[in-house]
């Protein structure tokens, strides 16, 4: 435990000057956050994990391993990236080609889940409490609540905040089977309702 911050690094993590990392959040092995990223409280950043420059992420956060967060991805409370997934932040990389103003923001709303080994393509917001499939190819912006799988990604349904499958009624009304939150889908979007 890091007394002066209160969150943990393992001794192999490399922690750049001007970062801000909140309390109880945990820094596992090998993991690199390069300077000037923002990480909220009580966030898990697995093994391998890379934060680059400016990333900020919420609070509650869970980077599983493997996973690198490019400049331009703004991650909200209560995400959880899956193992391997991958951020781009460039739309037409070149090696020999200097586009560093040229980064894409990517957004995660608040909530939602990216499985192993998808992919997020620059320049897109994730819904609220969305739900990707692994190995998703993700290539346009994603509705609050939707569940989407396969490459290109597309969309087979709509999740709960506790990511089940919500099953709407004739008159657009759902019910999670785990909490009762009640849902309405109406013109193409779900929102919760109690």
């Amino acid at each position: 435990m890091n007394e002066a911050n209160s969150y943990f690094a393992h001794p192999t993590a490399i922690i750049d000057e001007g970062c801000s990392i909140g309390a109880g959040t945990k820094i596992w092995h090998f993991a690199h956050i390069m300077p000037h990223c923002q990480i909220g409280e009580n966030c898990n950043l697995g093994q391998n994990v890379v934060i680059s420059p400016q990333v900020t992420l919420g609070k509650n956060v869970k980077v599983q391993n493997n996973v690198s967060i490019y400049t331009g991805v703004i991650c909200e409370d209560d995400v959880f990236l899956g193992p391997s997934m991958v951020f781009t932040n460039v739309i037409n990389p070149r090696s020999a080609v200097v586009r560093k103003n040229e980064y894409r923001p990517t957004w995660v709303r608040q909530g939602a889940s990216i499985g192993a080994n998808a992919t997020i393509v620059c320049g897109h917001e994730i819904g609220a409490y969305a739900m990707i499939g692994a190995g998703a190819v993700v290539t346009h912006d994603v509705p609050a609540y939707a569940l989407l799988v396969g490459n290109p990604a597309r969309q087979i349904g709509w999740v709960s905040e506790y990511g089940h499958r919500l099953h709407f009624d004739t008159d657009g009304a759902a019910i999670c089977p785990e909490t009762a939150q009640q849902y309405r889908l109406q013109d193409g979007a779900v929102r919760r309702i109690a």
